[in-house]
């Protein structure tokens, strides 16, 4: 297995050290760097380039979700993972939508940090059953309410049916085709072919044009 390298970032130097210290005992993990705030987590991110960037969420200065949605513009293929002590709604969406990889409670057990952390190098979502049972329901709430949402650009939207509606608003909330796919009980296919549809009726390039228009917003 090759050394999983991992970055971690968190302004609670004790807690921080406590992280490094469980991570740098695991044989296939190394830990490259530790930082404080997001700032120095993304200056730290750029030279060290680790394959995880495990942080905190909430943090003087540039917090996690600004210094992750940072990072996975810069470096989309790096995996961040986020840490909290909150189990917050808004915040968990806000994460997912900053392109979060993952996101774990603190209250985490060592060994199913470890695990999560692996799982999320092998393209996985690093988040706990509970907190992913969070994110379902939220989604099959949006889904209801989609049909009816309100948006800056109706006319554009027209075209679509119900069904397409209610998985573009699920794309605007930073969903996966998976999470779609389990959340509206359909096969990953049948969403894919959703995508493919509203896409060509938008008259859209991408998921991302896509969902600015559903926001009606610039992002």
């Amino acid at each position: 297995m090759s050394e999983l390298r991992v970055l971690v970032v968190d302004d609670h130097a004790l807690f921080r050290e406590g992280i490094v210290g469980i991570l740098s005992s695991q044989p296939d993990i190394r830990v490259v760097g530790e930082a404080s705030d997001g700032l120095e987590a993304l200056v730290m991110a750029r030279d060290l380039r680790p394959d995880i960037v495990l942080m905190d969420v909430t943090m003087p200065g540039t917090d996690g979700i600004e210094a992750a949605r940072a990072l996975k513009q810069e470096q989309p293929e790096m995996r961040v993972i986020m840490l909290t002590v909150r189990e917050e709604s808004d915040l968990l969406f806000e994460a997912i939508k900053a392109g979060a990889d993952g996101y774990l409670l603190k209250t985490i057990r060592a060994q199913q940090l470890v695990e999560m952390l692996r799982a999320a190098q092998r393209g996985e979502a690093a988040i706990t059953p509970q907190l992913a049972a969070r994110m379902v329901e939220e989604f099959r709430r949006l889904a209801r309410l989609a049909p009816s949402a309100a948006s800056a650009d109706m006319e554009a939207l027209n075209p679509l049916t119900a069904r397409e509606r209610q998985v573009l608003a699920m794309i605007a909330q930073g969903a996966s085709d998976r999470e779609i796919a389990q959340s509206l009980t359909v096969s990953l296919y049948t969403v894919k072919a959703h995508v493919r549809s509203l896409l060509q009726k938008l008259q859209v390039a991408s998921r991302q044009e896509a969902a600015r228009l559903a926001r009606g917003r610039n992002d």
